[in-house]
């Protein structure tokens, strides 16, 4: 009986937090983290060039 309540709930929480994520509000914040690594990389380039 608790085991199966607390799969639901953590089937519920697990499908909030992926709505969460895919949801257009997050996507400017997720656009900005995905380009972090290339940008370092610009910087390395940068830095390694002077």
């Amino acid at each position: 009986m608790i085991s199966g309540i607390l799969t639901a709930l953590l089937m519920i929480l697990f499908i909030g937090v992926a709505a969460w994520a895919y949801s257009a509000h997050q996507k400017p914040r997720f656009r900005e983290a995905e380009m972090l690594p290339l940008i370092e990389d610009a910087r390395e380039t940068t830095e390694d060039q002077a």
